[in-house]
């Protein structure tokens, strides 16, 4: 059993996962998937021809990567903790036969197959339990398999916007917590590769970062921090109040646009044989 402090944090984010399942639409519209580029860099390096790779996504949200990795002709089996982003996802996904989607929790789920050529999870990794997920992902994978993740946030370029910093006024005047401004710059974000060498069940790691830079309306902007977790969680009137705000601020602008900074890092690792 776990200590209650620790308990309590496991049920807070379990809290914060399960917001996503409540806006299926939302979250599809409001966040942008990765660029071909990234998939092309995850096969070249892991070293695993698609067409035909038994591949396991954990946690695949509305299906953005999932879609993907189905057109390079994948075999995937997802796991889905939300059941209305699982039925959203497999009618996303239904021209595909060799996709199929389960509803349950990572860390609980028994598996009637195993010896993926693959386990893939992006954005959803922060989810999982640190204490089981090297290890239940290594027993999942064949000899020589693939463990493929991303981790990631917000980014400091040369080139930040000032909306960022200007906006924690408000969460400070709604009582919510500032961020923490500014944030690290994109070599200063650490990777899991000590998590992934800690547990002993994996080598060949290799590390390769991504700085995306994107535009959003204000109207695109508050779509997507409505699908946040932390924002989802809010009370209603300090969540109107802020994103009236974020409106304001981007609205007044000549172009009425900001530009947002994101490191994405993604991890690639052979299970040893």
């Amino acid at each position: 059993m776990l200590p209650k402090d620790l308990e309590q944090d496991e049920q807070k984010r379990l809290r914060r996962a399960r917001t996503f399942d409540e806006i299926p639409e939302l979250y599809d519209r409001a966040r942008r998937p990765f660029p071909d580029q990234f998939f092309d860099d995850l096969f070249a390096q892991s070293g695993i021809e698609p067409a035909g790779a038994r591949v396991l996504e954990i946690g695949c949200g509305t299906g953005q990567m999932t879609l993907p990795l189905a057109r390079r002709g994948c075999r995937i089996v997802c796991v889905e903790l939300g059941a209305n982003l699982a039925r959203f996802t497999q009618q996303k996904l239904a021209q595909f036969p060799d996709f199929r989607i389960v509803v349950a929790r990572f860390e609980d789920w028994g598996p009637d197959e195993s010896s993926f050529d693959m386990v893939f999870s992006a954005r959803s990794w922060h989810w999982l339990d640190p204490q089981v997920r090297c290890a239940k992902c290594a027993a999942l994978l064949r000899p020589r398999g693939v463990l493929a993740f991303t981790t990631g946030g917000h980014a400091l370029s040369p080139d930040a916007d000032p909306f960022f910093a200007q906006i924690q006024d408000c969460y400070e005047s709604i009582g919510e917590a500032r961020m923490k401004w500014p944030p690290p710059r994109p070599e200063d974000i650490p990777d899991l590769r000590p998590e992934i060498e800690q547990s002993g069940l994996f080598e060949g790691i290799v590390v390769l970062r991504y700085l995306w830079a994107e535009e959003f309306t204000a109207e695109q902007y508050v779509a997507m921090m409505s699908t946040a977790s932390d924002h989802r969680i809010m009370e209603p009137e300090k969540r109107d109040s802020l994103f009236a705000e974020m409106r304001r601020l981007i609205n007044a602008r000549p172009d009425g646009r900001i530009r947002l900074h994101a490191l994405t890092i993604l991890h690639i690792a052979h299970r040893k044989s």
